[in-house]
């Protein structure tokens, strides 16, 4: 397990991002997940950078984005992003009713992909002009 890198204990272009992660989030300490990549100062900056920019306004709505990120969770089996997108997530409206959905679609995605894969089914030639 890797050290958790605490606030008072950071070098400071670590308190740097947690600062920026503090006040973008309005929490009084950043998770565990940070603390844990704080051991990479470089990781942390890059990965923060990216969920803003990933995650922010875009053309998909909030709670969609989170939807999203907690199924790829599910499906890679994760139990920290899982737990902490489905948090969002329900913060931002999901409702049961929405998390069992994304549970019946990530296990059909799951069973699917075990089929297609373990056939080796061709592509079809039309799949193959999708970007």
């Amino acid at each position: 397990m890797p050290k958790l890198i605490q606030y008072d204990e950071a070098p400071d272009e670590v308190r740097a991002v947690y600062d920026e992660i503090k006040a973008a989030r309005n929490i009084p300490d950043v998770t565990n997940f940070w603390k844990a990549i704080a051991n990479h100062p470089p990781t942390l900056r890059r990965i923060w950078d990216d969920m803003r920019e990933v995650m922010g306004p875009g053309a998909l709505d909030p709670l969609t984005k989170e939807l999203v990120f907690l199924a790829a969770a599910m499906a890679h089996g994760c139990e920290y992003c899982t737990a902490s997108h489905a948090a969002s997530a329900k913060a931002k409206g999901m409702s049961r009713e929405m998390l069992g959905e994304v549970l019946a679609i990530v296990a059909l995605s799951a069973q699917t992909h075990v089929l297609a894969d373990t056939w080796r089914v061709p592509l079809d030639p039309f799949y193959e002009r999708q970007p």
